[in-house]
Formats: C-alpha cells, sequence, structure tokens
C-alpha cells in the first residue's frame, strides 16, 4: 500500500526542481509532464495551484528531450504514476517521430555497422564499452553492435534499423540494463517486446520500464520484428569470450534472409557486379609494376598512351607509391586507380614471400577478347595495347 501523502509530496518536490531550471521551461518533457497532471483529477485536485503557476513558466517548445542524467519531469511522472496509473499513459520524453537517412541503418544511434550480410545483431544496453571490445574482436557472423539507454524512442530505433536488414536474424540483449531515476528498464522491455508484443496502447506488455510506449511505430512493425528476429536474453553478460562464442553460434546457425510485407521499409539491394567492357585507356598513361628484388624494393613505371617512359618512382612500400601517384595526378579513372592499388598490394606481398609476380592487365577487354598477361618481372602488362 503506497503512502499517497508522501507520493504526492515527492511529487511537488520534483516537479519544483524542474520549474527551477530555465531549460525545462522549453522541454518537451516539463510541458508534456504538467498537462498530464492537468489532466488527472487525483494531481490536480491537490496540486493544482502549483500546475498553474507550472505552465505560467511555458515557453515556445525547442525541445522534446535533452537526454538529462536526471530528468525531473519524468520522476515526478513517475511518482504521480504510482498515485494515478493512467499517467503512465500520458506523456513520454524522448518519444519525438525521428528522421530516416538515404542507405541502413536508416536511423542515428550509438552504434557500429560492422557487415550488412551477416545475421547477428548485438545490443550492449547501457555497457557501451563492450560495442568497442567486440567490434575489435572482428566476428565473421556480426552485422552491427550498439547501446540501449531507453525503451521507447531507443527500441523504436532499434526496430527500424534491423527491420531494413533482412539478413539480421538474431538480437542478442547482453550488458548491464540501465535504471537511473527516470526509470528506464530497456533490456527488460526489449525482452518483454519478444515474448509478448504490445497491447493496443503500443504499450510493451509486461515491461517494467516506467515509459514503454512505442509512438512512432505501429503493431504491424512490432510483428515483423518478432517474426524476424529470435531475442537472446543474455542480460548482464559482460563477458567478451562468452559473448564471442554466442554470436559464433548462432551465426552458424544463420536462415533464410526474411522476407518482410512492410511496405514502408526501404531496403538496400544486393546487386551483382558486372564484369568490365571494353578496355578503356586513361587518358593520364599507364603503368609498370616491378618488384625488385635485387634492391628489395618496389619499382613504379609511368608511361603516356604512346609508349614514353616519362616517371619512375621505387618505395618500399605499396602505399607511398600509390599516394604519390595520386599527389601527382597521374591517374584519372577511378577503375584504374583501383586497378594499380590492387597490383601493388600484390607486388608488396610478392616482394616480402618470394612469390613470383605477374601483374594482370588492366580491367576490361581488349577489342579482339582476349585477356593477356606477361610472365616476367621486370614488364608485366602488355604495353602498347593493354594500357592500365
Amino acid at each position: 500500500m503506497i503512502n499517497k501523502s508522501k507520493q504526492l509530496q515527492q511529487t511537488e518536490s520534483e516537479l519544483r526542481s524542474a520549474m527551477a531550471a530555465k531549460k525545462c521551461w522549453r522541454c518537451g518533457c516539463f510541458q508534456d509532464t504538467v498537462n498530464t497532471f492537468n489532466d488527472s483529477s487525483m494531481i490536480a485536485k491537490t496540486l493544482g495551484s502549483l500546475l498553474q503557476e507550472a505552465q505560467n513558466l511555458f515557453e515556445p517548445k525547442r525541445y522534446d528531450c535533452l537526454g538529462c542524467e536526471v530528468c525531473w519531469p519524468a520522476v515526478a511522472q513517475n511518482l504521480a504514476a504510482e498515485i494515478d496509473p493512467a499517467i503512465a499513459e500520458g506523456g513520454h520524453c524522448a518519444t519525438q517521430e525521428p528522421e530516416t537517412r538515404d542507405g541502413w541503418p536508416p536511423l542515428p544511434g550509438d552504434y557500429q555497422v560492422l557487415r550488412f550480410q551477416a545475421p547477428v545483431a548485438v545490443c550492449t544496453l547501457n555497457s557501451d564499452h563492450l560495442i568497442t571490445e567486440l567490434k575489435e574482436s572482428v566476428i565473421e557472423g556480426l552485422s552491427i553492435i550498439g547501446s540501449l539507454h531507453t525503451e521507447n524512442l531507443g527500441i523504436e530505433h532499434l526496430i527500424r534499423n534491423i527491420l531494413s536488414n533482412p539478413h539480421i536474424r538474431y538480437l542478442i540483449i547482453c550488458g548491464e540494463d540501465t535504471q537511473k531515476a527516470i526509470g528506464h528498464l530497456p533490456g527488460q522491455s526489449l525482452v518483454a517486446l519478444g515474448e509478448h508484443g504490445v497491447n493496443e496502447k503500443m504499450r510493451i506488455i509486461e515491461a517494467k520500464g516506467k515509459r514503454p510506449m512505442l509512438k512512432n511505430i505501429n503493431q504491424e512493425y512490432v510483428e515483423s520484428f518478432r517474426k524476424q528476429v529470435q531475442v537472446v536474453n543474455k542480460i548482464g553478460e559482460v563477458n567478451v569470450t562468452r559473448l564471442q562464442e554466442l554470436i559464433t553460434h548462432y551465426a552458424s546457425n544463420d536462415p533464410e534472409p526474411f522476407i518482410s510485407t512492410l511496405k514502408e521499409i526501404i531496403l538496400v539491394p544486393t546487386e551483382k557486379a558486372e564484369e568490365p567492357g571494353k578496355l578503356v585507356l586513361d587518358p593520364a598513361g599507364y603503368f609498370i609494376v616491378i618488384p625488385d628484388r635485387t634492391q628489395q624494393q618496389l619499382v613504379l613505371e609511368h608511361y603516356s598512351n604512346k609508349g614514353m617512359l616519362n616517371r619512375v618512382f621505387t618505395s618500399d612500400t605499396a602505399a607511398s607509391l600509390y599516394m604519390q601517384v595520386i599527389k601527382l595526378e597521374l591517374i584519372s579513372r577511378l577503375d584504374h586507380a583501383a586497378y594499380l592499388g590492387r597490383e601493388l598490394a600484390r607486388a608488396e606481398q610478392a616482394l616480402t614471400s618470394g612469390e613470383k609476380y605477374i601483374q594482370d592487365r588492366a580491367p576490361g577487354k581488349s577489342d579482339n577478347g582476349s585477356v593477356q598477361r606477361l610472365e616476367n618481372e621486370s614488364t608485366s602488362c602488355d604495353c602498347s595495347n593493354n594500357k592500365g
């Protein structure tokens, strides 16, 4: 049995703290809370004069939420909800409609993207350090890893970002859940969403967080998310080795990409690359790559398209040669730049390992459709016909 008198006193105290902070006057958290209290006969009856005083402080709203460490209006609303449960269904901080972006993930957040075509996503909740540690582990089956601090807008972002990638079929929830003064429990709320979904008011069923309300998505989104993703509850797990094992285990059971019926979801297409067509010469000339084993260095010769040698570069590394070519503007086509970078890397590897190096010709087919390679290490492409 709650002590209503004490709850009201604490509610009033938190509300007065908000009223004393000018940043709250123009914040949606403060204004929504005051309006919600006014709609509650139980609260308005006792705190009516204070609510009028609070309304007089309202300024044109500049933001919906500042993400404050302690949100006094939210704390006040949590306390008041113990007296009038209907208040929990009222205004909510940090639930404004987010702006989508082109590509994947479409919504911003605290995450690291590793690989689009991988089946496992990881949510580290309040353990931000796990993002870096798991990213550096270079786990093949890991698609995206990020934190989660709120059980409303944060979960909405997570759902939309996952639905935009049909390859993600598992969501591992790990790290420490968040329960500060504002009462967020995003981890438990996310698990509850996976197990029970939402009610007709878009409140997550059996969620224990104070604001598990999803205002910017509908039930169709939630059900599609629940069908696409298996939620793996590992709340509290922060051991990187065990998490690596979990990711590898679920990645090894990768099902087919999920087929969504949501028309609003814009997917990034996977396109098959075409082989290059006819060889197009670079107006800036072409290069011959030579691993000089006598001097243990790379030699790069630059020729005009008339076959005249005009520059010779030497270096111990492929990177320095490649950057020198760019600096001097000796290459003008992106396909030839990519080709040269690949060949310099191959030549550097051959010089290190002692393997024989054969320079591939530039991408594309010559007029007779042939693809030629020279097999000596002093000249390694057909300079008169296959200029790269």
